[in-house]
This record gives C-alpha cells, sequence and structure tokens, in this order.
C-alpha cells in the first residue's frame, strides 16, 4: 500500500467514475480500517490510505491539515468522471477538541464509494498509479469479506471520574458561574469497554447508522459514532450549520413526549444554554459571510432516545478573503458554545481544571472535504475511540447557573445510550 507523509511529494492518480446505486453504503466494507460519513443512507464510506497525516498539537494544526490536503490534491492527477460535491480525492479529518491534544489526524482513503441519496453513486479510486486493478483495491468487494462481527464479552469500567466525582465536579461549576463572568461550561466525562476480541467498527457504524438514521453516523481512524450536529456544511459559497444545546429525555407515550418537549421549549435553563451556542456560531460566521440567517426561535430535534434545542444557521460566504474550504470553516468555529463554553477561554479553563481526563478527539471536528473546498464536518459526540479490543466512550453535558449535578449526570447516562448499544447489541 502506498501510504503518503506530509513530507511525501509523490504524485496521486486519482479517478471518479458513475456506478449503479450501490443502496447500502455501510454494508460494501470490506476492511476495519473504515472511514464513514453516512446520513439517511446517502455520504460517504471508504477504505484503505492513500495518504495520512498526523498533525502535530498547536493552534496551528487546522491550517497544517488545510496545506497538506490543499498542496496533495492540487498535485493529483485527477479524472472526476462525476463531477459531484464529494467526487474526486476526499480527505476525512478528527481532530482533537483541545489544541494542547495530540491527535488530529486526516486519512485520504484509496478506495471511496459514494452515494447522494437521488439516484448518483460513484466510485473513486486513489492510487500511485494511473490505472489501478480495482482487485488489489478490494473492489468488487469480496461477499465474504463483509460479515461483521458483533462485539462479544463487553466488560464495562469507570472512566477518570465515576459519578459522584463528577457530580462534584458539575457543583464547582456552578459555583464558578454564579462567581463570576463565565456564563456556561460543558463538562464530560468518559467510560471504559474492554470486548474479548477486537472491536469491528463496521458492526458499530451498521447498529448506529439503523437506531439514529437523522444522525450523522462517522468513522475515521477508530473514531466512530452517530453524531445529531452538524457543525458545518460547505456546498460552493451557501454554508450551514445545525446548532444544538437543550436537551431532555423522549416521554413514553405521545402526551408524555410532547410534555416533555413543550417543558425544553420553555425551560429557562435549556434555551440560556442554547442561547450561548446559537450566539457563538453566529460570532464565528459573521466576519466571513456577506450573507447570514437563522431560525429566531429553536426547534425540537427529536432522536430515538433525546430531545434537543436546535436552530439551524445558514449563510453564503464572501467572494473575497473568506475561507477556501469546509476544513478551514471547521477551524474558524471551532469549538463553539455547545460543546465548550462562554467565554471560550475561560470555560476551556475550568474544563482542564475540572474533569481530570484528556479528551483527544470527543467534541472536535469530524468529517471531511474534498478537492473543491466542499464538505462536511460534525461534532464528534455520542461516540467512542477504539482501540483493539477497547473503547472510551465519552458524554457531556451543558452547564449554566440552574444546573443541578445529580440531574446532568442523569442526562450524561441518557448520552451514553447510543454508543453501549452499539456494543451491547
Amino acid at each position: 500500500m502506498a501510504v503518503l507523509s506530509r513530507q511525501d511529494t509523490r504524485r496521486l492518480f486519482v479517478r471518479s467514475v458513475a456506478v449503479p446505486d450501490p443502496g447500502d453504503l455501510l454494508g460494501h466494507l470490506p476492511q476495519l480500517d473504515a472511514v464513514a460519513w453516512v446520513h439517511h443512507g446517502a455520504g460517504l464510506v471508504g477504505w484503505g490510505e492513500a495518504a495520512r497525516v498526523t498533525l502535530p498539537a498547536g493552534e496551528d494544526r487546522f491550517t497544517a491539515g488545510e496545506k497538506w490536503h490543499r498542496s496533495l490534491f492540487d498535485a493529483a492527477d485527477l479524472d472526476d468522471q462525476v463531477r459531484v460535491r464529494g467526487s474526486g480525492p476526499v480527505a476525512f479529518g478528527t481532530f482533537t477538541f483541545d489544541a494542547s491534544s495530540e491527535g488530529s489526524v486526516l486519512i485520504v482513503p484509496r478506495v471511496l464509494l459514494g452515494r447522494d441519496g437521488h439516484g448518483r453513486a460513484w466510485l473513486t479510486t486513489v492510487t500511485a498509479e494511473r490505472e489501478p486493478d480495482l482487485r488489489t483495491l478490494g473492489w468488487p468487494v469480496a461477499p465474504e469479506s463483509l460479515f461483521a462481527r458483533p462485539p462479544a464479552g463487553v466488560r464495562w469500567h469507570d472512566g477518570s471520574l465515576p459519578g459522584p466525582q463528577w457530580e462534584q465536579a458539575v457543583a464547582e461549576a456552578v459555583a464558578a458561574i454564579k462567581a463570576g463572568s463565565l456564563r456556561k461550561v460543558v463538562l464530560a466525562q468518559d467510560l471504559f469497554a474492554t470486548a474479548s476480541d477486537p472491536i469491528d467498527v463496521r458492526a458499530l457504524l451498521r447498529r448506529l447508522a439503523d437506531r439514529y438514521p437523522d444522525c450523522f453516523t462517522f468513522a475515521c481512524d477508530g473514531m466512530v459514532g452517530a453524531t445529531p450536529e452538524l457543525l458545518i456544511r460547505q456546498t460552493g459559497r451557501e454554508v450551514s450549520a445545525l446548532v444544538l444545546a437543550g436537551t431532555t429525555p423522549r416521554g413514553g407515550d405521545p402526551a408524555e413526549d410532547e410534555a416533555l418537549g413543550t417543558a425544553l421549549l420553555t425551560s429557562a435553563k435549556n434555551t440560556e444554554e442554547h442561547a450561548y451556542a446559537v450566539a457563538s456560531m453566529r460570532e464565528a460566521l459573521e466576519p466571513l459571510c456577506v450573507e447570514l440567517d437563522g431560525q429566531r426561535r429553536p426547534t425540537l430535534i427529536k432522536l430515538p432516545n433525546l430531545q434537543h434545542l436546535g436552530t439551524w444557521v445558514r449563510g453564503t460566504l464572501a467572494a473575497d478573503g473568506a475561507p477556501t474550504s469546509a476544513l478551514a470553516l471547521a477551524a474558524a468555529v471551532h469549538p463553539t458554545a455547545a460543546v465548550c463554553g462562554t467565554p471560550t477561554g475561560a470555560a476551556l479553563e475550568l474544563i482542564r481544571e475540572l474533569e481530570h481526563m484528556d479528551r483527544e478527539r470527543y467534541a472536535g471536528p469530524v468529517g471531511w472535504v474534498d478537492a473543491d473546498g466542499n464538505g462536511e464536518w460534525g461534532i464528534a459526540l455520542r461516540c467512542a475511540q477504539l482501540s483493539g479490543r477497547t473503547a472510551r466512550l465519552f458524554a457531556g453535558c451543558g452547564i449554566v447557573a440552574g444546573s443541578d449535578p445529580a440531574s446532568e449526570l442523569a442526562e450524561a447516562q441518557v448520552k451514553f445510550r447510543p454508543m453501549r448499544g452499539a456494543l451491547e447489541g
């Protein structure tokens, strides 16, 4: 396999061709080293690595990634017979939440299968040779290679802060908010699972996509999940983001579900938390856009296990001086108040003080960018980092002055459920 480091300057040969609609994208993954971004059956899946870069920690990790992917794609020998968003070479990425953390990665898969949900599908190959032999790239897929083994013998272990200690951290955060200028902080906790054999990411992707089709099911470098939050989408000069903050469970019947949703929409604590998140997104995008619109009031985003307050923000990028890719836009808006807090600097310092862990890539941008700069990046939520037989799960809650530690812990446990269910069956 030809793998390029950031210093490698060999030219890549990229070919995208139209193919019959494959239907289920996830059902075509032949290898465990999968990358994926799927929403309602449409999106991209890939396997193998034509190029990869691990970016050093620092505020410039996004800039370094942008330069790497741009130089790599600009030098590629491109035969794109499809010319749609997501055809041609695509880099998948997963970035750390905190600039001080190591582990941000960009990967260009050797084979990419795309589907737009409107009858168009394509296959992209990325090689060091002009005419690839598709059989050596794992296509067509051998049927016996498609059987993903669900995890077995899963055992659970506490993370950095067990429940009582995490409740104490929430209480300390509430006290800090009441005592100073900090208005909101998002606190996360982790949870570990160990299986009897190495965990097959394809089995988790299948369960997550089937159970949470309204979410963006993703995988990149062992980071796997189904995020409900779209950090940024770019199509030409048009950009959009779905901001989520404020959460309540689903009801046991329609009447209870409606009552819980109404209570969420009228909750002072949750609407305050949501307003901070929307304001931070608008503040980041306004300097980059000639037009920026958003819903005046949040709506309910109903998922199988939770309801969220959600607001769409949409804009048109300025013709001059704006970021040139979805990756650059992700850098511009990260971290939002939805996963950090407000003001950002004070919230980040308190997160470092109270969480007693490195979030790594949890709550960081995860997604893809193509050669034209188009792409989609979500926030890595409802997710886990896989390493052999181990999975590290994450969940977080927005803390404001009116937060109750016991209620926040209960909310975090509900947010663990998607990944717990994917691992347990």
